[in-house]
């Protein structure tokens, strides 16, 4: 009975840190990810704009331009889902017509996340690990 009780105050100990850490985390900042020896970052702005950068070149922000269009790339995160969700939104600033990328993101602590995203459209709904990456906060 006694172990029962323990494994109990355990977990909810458990459960209330990590709550605590995705109330004060925040996406802010550039991160760092690794893939089949390429590296990129994705940098997510205070004011809600992101972009990424990749073999010198970069994608998004306010103000880009792709395939003669300007555009802009901003991110939306709910932190209150499980896993929590991350839309990057790019949008065609004349036509205003956007394309959402749809990831799920886990916290892995304060400068580390693991993301996942499923290029078919659809949200995915868990981590495969074979198909998600680490990213580590750099700045």
């Amino acid at each position: 009975m006694k172990k029962i009780i323990l494994l109990i105050l355990i977990t909810c100990a458990l459960t209330s840190f990590q709550n605590y850490e995705i109330a004060e985390f925040s996406l802010v900042g550039k991160w760092k990810g690794e893939a089949v020896n390429e590296v990129g970052y994705i940098v997510f702005q205070e004011d809600g704009y992101a972009y990424l950068e990749f073999q010198g070149q970069i994608i998004g922000g306010k103000e880009f331009v792709i395939k003669g269009e300007k555009g802009s790339m901003y991110y939306e995160v709910d932190y209150d889902k499980t896993p929590i969700t991350v839309d990057l939104i790019v949008k065609k600033i004349e036509s205003g017509k956007t394309k959402k990328l749809l990831f799920i993101a886990q916290i892995v602590s304060e400068n580390q996340i693991k993301m996942q995203l499923d290029f078919s459209g659809v949200r995915p709904s868990e981590f495969d690990d074979a198909n998600s990456l680490i990213f580590n906060r750099v700045e």
